[in-house]
């Protein structure tokens, strides 16, 4: 089978219950409305979203072999996603997450790191994972055996067979810059929240932070900018910010995650890059929409047409 994509990193199981406005004192119980079980993580819930919109995509990432495994390979089959090179790892558990999703949309985490601390890319896996024409490397500070050296091979190799690459990091602080400096001049599109670019950085805004990437050898930033929207700067000079969409907001999770997935369908179906951050602000805001980093998202025609219907906030 080609694949589209293989979207490397992070995999993680996500527990959701939604709305949760306090937790119970003792052993009492609260009521709330929903709860959800969604593959999710910068690479899980990036995979998801990238089948759902269509694109032939590869799995590459690490589970335990326990319960939570078997659910998120099984859940993974059920969106036609290859997940031949997932790797099920004895005696860890599959990396999870308790999120308590508030009426405003945020979500307080509680996180176990699990087999994703213990997965890297040996050579053995290159050809199968770089036969894709985009390899999306997702989940950078919470991969711990893959972080640093080994994520730089990895995209090095990637660009030497052709590829374009896409990135995303989770938890970055000022430390981070260690890790992904090195890394840059392997990344076409580096794709962070402007909160972490900021805090690995220190710049104060998206132009500056775009400038301090781009000199450190990223060919193209894109950064989401929360309500604020996406700001893009490439080394072609093109400079975009293109508004957040008018929208209910039910749960904020994963929707960095589903913005890399219509960003990297969009690179795959050759879009401008004013259509790629529309259609990526359009993925986001539907998962918004949900519960889930895999809600609201039901196909490519779905979403652009969404995207064509949404009206984007007044600035």
């Amino acid at each position: 089978m080609a694949h589209d994509v293989s979207v490397v990193g992070l995999y993680i199981l996500d527990v959701l219950g939604c709305p949760v406005t306090k937790i119970p004192d003792g052993g009492n119980v609260e009521f709330i409305d929903e709860i959800r079980l969604t593959v999710a993580g910068t690479a899980g819930g990036t995979v998801v979203d990238t089948a759902k919109l269509g694109l032939k995509s590869l799995a590459v990432g690490a589970v335990g072999n326990d319960e939570k495994a078997d659910w998120v390979i099984s859940t993974l089959d059920g969106f036609g996603i290859d997940t031949s090179t997932m790797q099920r790892l004895e005696g860890v558990p599959t990396s999870a997450t308790i999120l308590n999703v508030r009426p405003n949309g945020e979500r307080p985490a509680l996180h176990m790191r699990g087999a994703s601390d213990h997965f890297d890319l040996p050579p053995a896996m290159y050809e199968k994972v770089f036969e894709a024409p985009i390899v999306h490397l997702g989940g950078t500070g919470l991969l711990r055996k893959l972080d640093g050296e080994p994520s730089r091979i990895l995209l090095e190799e990637a660009k030497k067979r052709g590829c374009t690459t896409t990135f995303d990091l989770i938890a970055a602080t000022a430390e981070t810059a260690a890790i992904v400096d090195p890394m840059l001049p392997f990344i076409d599109y580096f794709m962070p929240s402007i909160e972490e670019a900021m805090d690995m950085s220190g710049c104060g805004t998206p132009q500056a932070c775009a400038d301090h990437y781009l000199s450190k050898g990223a060919t193209c930033c894109v950064f989401t900018l929360g309500g604020d929207g996406a700001y893009y700067a490439h080394t072609d000079g093109t400079r975009l910010h293109k508004p957040a969409y008018e929208i209910d907001v039910v749960d904020t999770t994963g929707c960095g995650d589903a913005f890399d997935a219509g960003f990297i369908c969009a690179l795959h179906h050759k879009m401008s890059p004013e259509e790629a951050l529309a259609f990526a602000q359009a993925s986001a805001a539907l998962v918004a929409s949900g519960l889930g980093s895999d809600a609201g998202i039901v196909s490519f025609e779905d979403t652009l047409e969404s995207m064509r219907a949404f009206t984007t906030k007044s600035q």
